[in-house]
């Protein structure tokens, strides 16, 4: 069964954006994305998935006590998903980072994704 474009920006989110652990990462990044998946950064695009799960990896490293969260519910329309995110300490603060992912997918995968950062805050 494949699964939807709402499903896979969860999977997205919950599963490679907000695992720790790199070989489960890894894992659920070749059952999701395609081998040659396109990431558009704000600052850079990323072309395939070994590079993908490289920069998945390090951005994860830039802040190890922050954490991804849904803001609202993930929604698909045919082969487009998106769901917004929040991004900060895990401490319960607000977060500091908020925006958006945008996927195409095709066969239950995900072909490209968009992040659309939306707002940046200082912390406090």
């Amino acid at each position: 069964m494949t699964r939807s474009a709402a499903d896979l920006m969860r999977v997205n989110l919950l599963e490679v954006f907000s695992e720790p652990d790199p070989d489960r990462r890894a894992a659920v990044i070749a059952e999701n994305y395609a081998e040659d998946v396109v990431w558009h950064e704000p600052d850079r695009i990323i072309r395939g998935r070994t590079d993908f799960a490289r920069r998945a990896t390090e951005l994860l490293a830039e802040n190890p006590d922050w954490v991804f969260r849904p803001a609202g519910a993930a929604s698909g329309l045919d082969d487009i998903g998106q769901l917004g995110f929040r991004y900060g300490p895990a401490d319960g603060e607000p977060p500091l980072v908020s925006g958006m992912d945008i996927a195409r997918t095709r066969d239950g995968v995900i072909i490209e994704l968009y992040t659309i950062v939306t707002e940046i805050r200082q912390p406090s």
